[in-house]
């Protein structure tokens, strides 16, 4: 569930120090980012398309463009080939048509639309057949858009264009729920800009993803780790502290001022300086010295919360371990160790049923008797704080007993092993029960909603007098009594005294409810209203 993630990558992410576009990773030199730069330049005006983009947007990938490599829109059962752009504002596509793009379709992953971006299977005619595609929906969208990214081996296009897309959906979200204005909006944006602009050109020097260099893309990491909401509050309240003036320094030298001294968008500044604009009022001071989210003879807040979220992950990672060491394969077998976990609850109410089946008179008398007598004196309401104290106590009790020694392994003794026919009409036996279970549901809901609709009157009077006399009870009668009655109605069905008397009206009661009509369904065939584009 959770990648390794690295201390140092991880802080350099977060952390607002960041001025310059840097990517110390072995074997990766200045050339990629500064390719990464100049053709996120180039991309401000894109050749041989309709693309139009707003004051502020800064194109961050385009992908498409090259005949092996296409890109397929899927709405409904057709697919178009076309480019691909995402800025740090939306996703545009634009369709291929006779040589030339159409006019883009806008993606918004700025507003809140409530937007989804998953991976999604997809193929030819609306066939789930290929793992490689991203599904976008939102409200002003009318059916889901699956952008699909062909490749032989793997789906490391997919994965890289999900990446870098949730990473500018949650920033958005992040900056509206913190209601960022201005130069802290534009300081987080450029964060997120700069970072994938590393993730791009880590990609491009590597030629494949891999999740250690997903920690370039903080706020999508941020969704993962653990305490990653606290790492985002903590950011928050830091950017708080941003000013677009102080880079330009403070005359006075007075010591409560240093302390009262707001922070410098770092990001902001890196991105200007590299020729991208996102505050067209803005200015900087380029002589000045920037000075980032630092603090003397204390510990960083920010740094705090990442070295929490780290130490909860490798926790994470540790039990997640377990977790993998510990799963079987089989359908027969998950139900073997799931009747062994489950044995001391089996076991109860195994014995309950031997209980209330009045094999032994004595015992079933006595059970009766002690329960009757707890429900009276209003000492069954004690049963469920007692079975928690008595668990408490019994791990209390573990932990100090078992200090440093393993556990031991829980022992199951498997089924026979089966091939792979047996299993699937296994799995096929199981999932006619499960539907068989529904249908019956349906088939309850259904004589219950003709019975309040009125479909046999009489029935319908008998019910609605017997709803009446239950309310009345409820009503006038304690609990207690209540509980007491149901108990020894359900306890002493199977008692020779009764068994005959219980049998007659549990088979009346079976027959009025087999005289009950189900109320009537309809399938409605939905309406097609998926238009071929033109």
């Amino acid at each position: 569930m959770f990648s390794k993630i690295p201390s140092k990558s991880l802080g350099m992410v977060f952390h607002p120090c960041v001025v310059k576009i840097e990517i110390r990773v072995e074997k990766l030199g200045c050339d990629e980012v500064q390719v990464t730069i100049k053709a996120a330049k180039s991309a401000l005006v894109p050749t041989g398309g309709n693309l139009q983009i707003a004051e502020g947007e800064i194109v961050l990938d385009i992908e498409g463009t090259v005949p092996t490599q296409p890109v397929l829109q899927h709405i409904g059962i057709s697919a178009w080939p076309g480019r691909l752009t995402l800025t740090n504002y939306a996703l545009y596509f634009e369709s291929l048509g006779v040589g030339l793009y159409d006019k883009a379709v806008r993606y918004d992953l700025a507003t809140d639309m409530k937007q989804v971006i998953k991976p999604e299977l997809t193929g030819p005619l609306g066939a789930r057949l290929f793992d490689k595609a991203v599904m976008y929906k939102s409200t002003s969208t009318a059916d889901p858009v699956y952008l699909e990214f062909p490749e032989f081996k793997g789906n490391s296009r997919r994965d890289y264009w999900l990446d870098i897309s949730l990473e500018i959906l949650y920033v958005h979200r992040f900056i509206r729920r913190n209601n960022l204005k201005e130069t802290q909006k534009s300081e987080v944006l450029a964060r997120v800009v700069l970072g994938i602009f590393r993730y791009r050109a880590v990609r491009e020097a590597f030629r494949f993803n891999a999740s250690h260099y997903k920690t370039l893309l903080p706020f999508n990491l941020a969704e993962s780790l653990p305490r990653g909401d606290f790492i985002l509050e903590t950011l928050s309240s830091r950017l708080i502290l941003l000013n677009a003036d102080a880079t330009k320094g403070d005359v006075s030298g007075s010591p409560y001022t240093k302390r009262q001294s707001k922070l410098s968008p770092v990001s902001l500044l890196a991105l200007s300086q590299l020729g991208f604009v996102l505050e067209k009022e803005a200015s900087f001071d380029e002589e000045a010295i920037t000075v980032g989210d630092v603090c003397v003879g204390e510990t960083n807040p920010l740094e705090l919360a990442v070295k929490q979220s780290l130490s909860d992950t490798s926790s994470a990672e540790a039990a997640q371990a377990t977790v993998d060491q510990v799963k079987v394969e089989g359908i027969d077998t998950n139900v073997a160790v799931m009747k062994e976990l489950l044995f001391p609850v089996i076991e109860v109410a195994g014995r309950l049923q031997i209980l209330a089946s009045w094999e032994d008179p004595f015992k079933s008398t006595m059970f009766l008797v002690l329960t009757c007598y707890f429900i009276l004196r209003g000492w069954i309401r004690y049963i469920l704080p007692s079975l928690l104290l008595f668990a408490a106590i019994l791990m209390l009790w573990r932990r100090h007993f078992n200090q440093g020694e393993p556990m031991e392994p829980f022992r199951v003794m498997p089924p026979p092993n089966r091939n792979a026919v047996e299993q699937l009409l296994t799995l096929q036996d199981a999932i006619s029960q499960v539907e068989a279970l529904i249908q019956a549901g349906n088939i309850i809901l259904l004589k219950i909603r003709a019975v309040l609709f009125a479909v046999i009157p009489q029935e319908t009077d008998r019910v609605a007098l017997l709803l009446v006399v239950l309310a009345a009870v409820f009503a006038f009668m304690p609990l207690r009594y209540i509980a007491m009655l149901v108990f020894l109605e359900a306890f002493t069905r199977e008692m020779p005294y009764r068994k005959e008397s219980s049998d007659k009206l549990v088979r009346r009661v079976r027959e009025w409810w087999f005289r009950i009509p189900a109320a009537p369904v309809q399938l409605i065939k939905p309406a097609d209203n998926k238009k071929k584009k033109s």
